[in-house]
């Protein structure tokens, strides 16, 4: 296997899966695209994963997440391991794991965690909804993996009972400020801080409900969500040579 990766905001380096696909515990937000393009969203669907919507618009970065997934395959965690440091450029400091997707198996997300464990001078991060995972396997999770609970899945009741750091995606800055929650506009919250946070709504939405009116909403006053012109020319995070 070869070393390819996807590089985000200067300093950031990113790994994807489809979404939807890889996201056991998805509900409030879940959307799935297949291989070959069409966008479903799930029937208890609150708010469109914005991941989903890019994988709708944009055939390569469908095909390189799906990539990904194919090379992770059939793989245990120590083969899952292996090659994500093959695929994690030396000079890395901050690595977000998923713009899109999620620990999709336990296998998987121990091998992430044994990434971070043999690079302790590299800050990992992710915002997960695979919070039984995470719960089963806490003391797995070494100081430099940050890991933010996605609000809006399956698991949502193991925040509280473990004391979980989360996001909540919010409709409005109003709606923030009820819930005393800084809004992370960067993902400095993500990778740097131990608190909960909100995050606006952003990406498409289905027409009618909402979500939709909500985002009309935010973009009156100026909000153009997260940074969505720099994750379009994603590369695959695995290339085989």
């Amino acid at each position: 296997m070869a070393a390819a990766t996807r590089k985000l905001a200067g300093e950031i380096f990113t790994f994807s899966l489809p979404a939807g696909h890889t996201c056991p515990g998805a509900e409030a937000c879940l959307a799935k695209v297949k291989r070959e393009g069409g966008l479903t969203d799930g029937k208890n669907i609150a708010f469109r994963c914005f991941a989903a919507s890019q994988e709708a618009m944009f055939p390569s970065v469908r095909k390189s997440r799906w990539n990904n997934l194919d090379l992770l395959r059939g793989l245990d965690t120590e083969q899952m391991r292996d090659l994500i440091l093959l695929s994690l450029p030396t000079d890395a400091k901050l690595v977000r794991v998923h713009v899109s997707g999620d620990f999709f198996s336990e296998a998987y997300f121990l091998a992430w965690m044994q990434v971070a464990q043999l690079r302790p001078a590299t800050i990992f991060y992710a915002y997960t909804k695979s919070l039984k995972t995470w719960t089963d396997n806490l003391l797995s999770v070494p100081k430099n993996f940050k890991l933010t609970a996605s609000k809006g899945s399956r698991w949502d009741y193991l925040i509280s009972q473990y004391g979980l750091k989360y996001a909540e995606v919010v409709f409005s800055i109003d709606q923030a400020q009820k819930l005393g929650l800084e809004i992370d506009h960067d993902d400095s919250h993500a990778s740097a801080s131990d608190k909960p946070f909100a995050l606006l709504l952003h990406g498409t939405q289905p027409a009618g409900n909402q979500a939709a009116k909500s985002l009309s909403a935010l973009k009156a006053i100026g909000h153009t969500g997260y940074s969505a012109k720099k994750r379009l020319n994603e590369q695959s995070a695995f290339a085989t040579a």
